[in-house]
């Protein structure tokens, strides 16, 4: 067998397998992983100081004739840890405009779904002579920036939630204002 293909049956291997290693820690990362991970609450036994279940109708049980449902959700269980709210920001897997490849930036969130987030990104490149660009102030959620950066009003992206990364924090309050106040961006 020639070296030549010997070498490039190794380049193959090592680019599968690099594939391979990025798709296993983006799978296992993020706030899916959260969601496993986080341990489920004991539901057989009583919590202290609750009432002791009635003669027959212990865990487990239901009234004869009654179909099976699952419980509903309490509010604060509704939107799991995790999950994005509109105003927060979030170090995301954000698309190229050319669609050439992506690049993990800060974005703003203005609205999330079971379908996908909406948010505007943030760059650090001073945009301060663009309409389409407002200033955003960094040292709220970013600690280590030493200045502000710039979000681009121009257009909403569509994420996937998998490709949210890390939240950093809230959005400022009067900047949020002001992107809730623009006709042309969803916010909830």
């Amino acid at each position: 067998m020639p070296d030549w293909l010997l070498w490039a049956l190794a380049i193959v291997l090592a680019v599968v397998a690099g594939w391979a290693w990025s798709e296993w820690r983006r799978r296992n990362s993020g706030p899916e992983r959260a969601r496993r991970d986080r341990p489920r609450p004991q539901r057989d036994r009583p919590r202290p100081g609750s009432a002791a279940p009635r003669p027959g109708r212990g865990a487990g049980t239901r009234a004869p004739g009654r179909p099976a449902a699952p419980p509903r959700p309490r509010a604060a269980e509704r939107a799991p840890a995790g999950t994005p709210r509109p105003g927060e920001v979030w170090w995301a897997e954000v698309p190229y405009a050319d669609g050439t490849g992506s690049k993990v930036r800060p974005c703003v969130v203005l609205r999330a779904d079971g379908r996908g987030v909406d948010v505007l990104k943030v760059t650090s490149q001073d945009k301060s002579n663009r309409d389409d660009h407002v200033r955003i102030p960094t040292r709220d959620w970013d600690p280590g920036a030493d200045h502000d950066s710039y979000l681009d009003i121009s257009e909403p992206i569509r994420i996937t939630t998998s490709a949210l990364r890390d939240h950093a924090g809230r959005c400022d309050p009067a900047l949020w204002r002001q992107l809730r106040a623009l006709p042309h961006l969803p916010t909830s």
